[in-house]
C-alpha cells in the first residue's frame, strides 16, 4: 500500500467515525477529561473543598425537602421548572436533587490551576450536556406538566408524540427535510421586498430592491450576509424587514444571496467569498447606481469577510466604501465563545475529513452545532413538547428561516476554521490577501458595530474588540437580544433597549467592562440609530433612483426578488 492509499483508508474511516458522531472529536474530548483528571488528583486541597461542598449542598438540600429552606433554585433563564407541579411533592423533591446536583457539578467542573481552560470549558460543557440530558422535565412520569396533560387528555397527548417521533424518525432515516411550513414561503410570505436579481455567477446573485421614494441618497448599500444562512432573515415578513425599511428610508438597497454549495464546489476558498462575492457585488452595484462610493454592511461572516475586504482595499488605496457596519461580525476570534469549545486541531482534522468525504459540511451538522450550545432550550425543551405533550412545534417567521439551513463548501470552511478560528490570523497581522498582509487599521471608512447581548455564537466583548484593532471613526452599538432576535429589533416592539457609544479618530482604547458601566440603556430599537448614521455618514445629496440593473452595460434584471439561489436545497 502507498503512502496516498494509506493516507486515503485513514481518511475514510475517520469520515466514517466522524459521521457517526456528528463531527465531534472523541480525542479533544477525551484529552479534556485526562486534562481535568490529571489535575484534580493532584489537588487534595481541591477535592477535600468538593467534598465540603457536596456536603453543604446535601444539607440544604435536606432542609429544603423538609420545608425549612427554599434550596437551590434555576438559572435564570431556565424554564423547565416554571410549571407549578413542580411546588407539589414528589416533583418538588426530583427538582431540588437534580438542582443540587448540577450546582456540585458546575462548582466541581471549574478551572483548576495548571490546566488548560478549554478543557475546563469543554469538561464543564459535557457535563451540562449529560445532565440536562437526564433532567427529570424529560420524563413523562418525573414531569407534573406530562402527568396533568396525560390526565387531561386521557394520554392523548402520548398518542400524538408517537405520531410525531414516526414522522421524524422516517424523515431522519430517509435523509429527508422537514417539510416547508405552509404560510412561510420564500418569495410569498418571506422575502417580499419588491426587486430584481442584477448580477449572477456560480457564487451569489446580487439583488437590487425597487425604490419606494421619489428621491434616494446618493450612496448605495450594499448587504453581505453570512453564507452560513439565508440572506432573508433580513428580509423576513413584512415589517420584520430590515430591507425593506433601509428602503423606505431612501436607500438604494443591493443584497448579496449566496448558493447552496453542492459537492462539485467544494473547492470554493474563502478568497473565491472576497474576490468573486464581495468585490464583484461592489463593482456590479458601482456600474448599475454610478456611485463613485457605497455604503457596505456585513452580518455574522458576512462582517468578517467584509471587514478582509475592507482591509485589503484599504491596503491597496481602493477608497471606494463610504462606511462599513458590521452586525454581531467578529474579526478577532481569541474569545469567540461557546463555539471555540468545537475548535482545536483534532476537532478541525475530523471535520476536515468528514467534509473531504461528501465535498461540504451538510446543514444538518452544521445546524446541529449551533443548537447544542442551547440544548436545553433547542433540543430537550421542544422534544418534551413534541414527544411528550403530542404539541406542534410553534411556527413563525424567524423559525422558518432557521429550519432553512445551508452547507459550507469544504475548502472555504475548512480555511475560516484554521485561519481564522484557530490561529486567529487576521487580527495577528498574519492573514494575507493575494499574497500580502492586511491590517484592520488601514481602513480609514467609518465603522458601525453592533453587538447583541445574548449573542452565544458572536459574543458582544468579542464583536467589540474591533474598536481594539481599528483607529479610525467606530461607533458601537449594544444591544438587547440574541444573535439574530437582536439584529431583528423591530422599532415599536416592547423590551426593547440599546447602548451607543463613539470613538473619534485618535482617543485611547476603552475596555468593554468599562465600556458598559459608561453607556446608560436606552428604551427602543437600535434601527433608527443606525439608519440616522449612515445618512449622516452620507453626502447628503440626493437625487432619483437609479435604474434598475443597467441593461446597457451587461447587467440587466435576470428575474425577480428573491432570486433562484435562495431557494436551493
Amino acid at each position: 500500500m502507498t503512502d496516498t492509499d494509506s493516507n486515503t483508508l485513514d481518511r475514510a474511516l475517520r469520515a466514517t467515525r466522524a459521521r457517526a458522531t456528528g463531527g465531534l472529536s472523541p480525542h479533544s474530548a477525551a484529552s479534556a477529561w485526562m486534562d481535568w483528571l490529571s489535575h484534580l488528583a493532584a489537588a487534595p486541597g481541591r477535592m477535600t473543598a468538593l467534598t465540603q461542598q457536596a456536603s453543604r449542598i446535601a444539607g440544604e438540600t435536606a432542609l429544603a425537602l423538609a420545608g425549612r429552606s427554599e434550596g437551590p433554585q434555576p438559572a435564570p433563564g431556565d424554564h423547565r421548572f416554571d410549571h407549578p407541579g413542580w411546588a407539589l411533592p414528589p416533583f418538588r423533591a426530583m427538582k431540588t436533587a437534580f438542582l443540587a446536583q448540577e450546582a456540585w457539578w458546575t462548582e466541581a467542573t471549574a478551572e483548576i490551576r495548571g490546566m488548560r481552560k478549554i478543557s475546563a470549558d469543554r469538561v464543564n460543557f459535557m457535563v451540562r450536556q449529560g445532565l440536562d440530558m437526564v433532567s427529570p422535565s424529560n420524563f413523562p412520569l418525573t414531569n407534573p406538566e406530562v402527568v396533568e396533560a396525560a390526565l387531561k387528555t386521557g394520554g392523548r397527548n402520548f398518542v400524538e408524540g408517537a405520531r410525531h417521533l414516526a414522522e421524524d424518525s422516517a424523515r431522519m432515516i430517509a435523509q429527508q427535510p422537514a417539510p416547508r411550513p405552509e404560510g412561510f414561503d420564500v418569495g410569498k410570505d418571506l422575502a417580499v421586498t419588491p426587486g430584481q436579481v442584477v448580477y449572477r455567477n456560480d457564487l451569489f446573485e446580487l439583488i437590487q430592491y425597487a425604490p419606494q421614494t421619489e428621491t434616494v441618497h446618493a450612496e448605495p448599500l450594499l448587504i453581505v450576509p453570512a453564507w452560513i444562512m439565508k440572506y432573508y432573515i433580513l428580509d423576513l415578513s413584512p415589517p420584520k424587514s430590515l430591507i425593506a425599511q433601509l428602503v423606505a428610508q431612501g436607500f438604494t438597497v443591493f443584497a448579496i444571496s449566496w448558493c447552496n454549495p453542492t459537492a462539485e464546489q467544494s473547492e470554493l476558498s474563502l478568497e473565491d467569498y472576497r474576490r468573486r462575492g464581495v468585490m464583484e457585488a461592489l463593482e456590479a452595484v458601482q456600474v448599475i447606481t454610478r456611485a463613485p462610493r457605497v455604503h457596505a454592511c456585513g452580518y455574522c461572516l458576512g462582517g468578517t469577510i467584509l471587514a478582509i475586504a475592507a482591509a485589503a482595499m484599504a491596503r491597496d488605496g481602493d477608497d471606494r466604501l463610504a462606511s462599513v457596519t458590521l452586525l454581531a461580525g467578529q474579526t478577532d476570534f481569541s474569545e469567540a465563545g461557546e463555539l471555540m469549545l468545537f475548535v482545536d486541531e483534532s476537532q478541525i482534522a475530523f471535520l476536515e475529513d468528514m467534509m473531504w468525504d461528501k465535498g461540504y459540511l451538510d446543514a444538518p451538522q452544521m445546524a446541529g452545532a449551533f443548537q447544542i450550545l442551547r440544548a436545553r432550550d433547542l433540543v430537550w425543551s421542544r422534544l418534551l413538547r413534541r414527544y411528550l405533550l403530542g404539541e406542534e412545534d410553534p411556527m413563525f417567521d424567524l423559525s422558518a428561516w432557521n429550519m432553512d439551513a445551508t452547507r459550507m463548501p469544504y475548502r472555504m470552511h475548512s480555511e475560516y476554521l484554521r485561519g481564522l478560528f484557530l490561529e486567529n490570523r487576521l487580527t495577528a497581522g498574519r492573514f494575507s490577501v493575494e499574497g500580502r498582509v492586511i491590517a484592520l487599521k488601514d481602513i480609514s471608512a467609518p465603522f458601525f458595530v453592533l453587538g447583541t447581548e445574548k449573542d452565544h455564537i458572536a459574543p458582544w466583548r468579542s464583536v467589540y474588540k474591533t474598536a481594539l484593532f481599528t483607529d479610525g471613526d467606530l461607533t458601537f452599538v449594544l444591544t438587547s437580544g440574541g444573535h439574530n432576535g437582536g439584529v431583528l429589533s423591530v422599532p415599536g416592539q416592547p423590551h426593547r433597549h440599546f447602548r451607543r457609544g463613539h470613538r473619534p479618530p485618535g482617543r485611547n482604547y476603552m475596555d468593554p467592562d468599562t465600556w458598559l458601566t459608561r453607556h446608560d440603556p436606552q428604551d427602543g430599537s437600535w434601527w433608527p440609530v443606525w439608519f440616522d448614521w449612515l445618512e449622516a455618514k452620507s453626502t447628503g445629496e440626493r437625487g432619483a433612483p437609479p435604474p434598475m440593473g443597467r441593461a446597457e452595460a451587461g447587467l440587466p434584471p435576470l428575474m425577480a426578488a428573491p432570486g433562484s439561489y435562495v431557494l436551493q436545497t
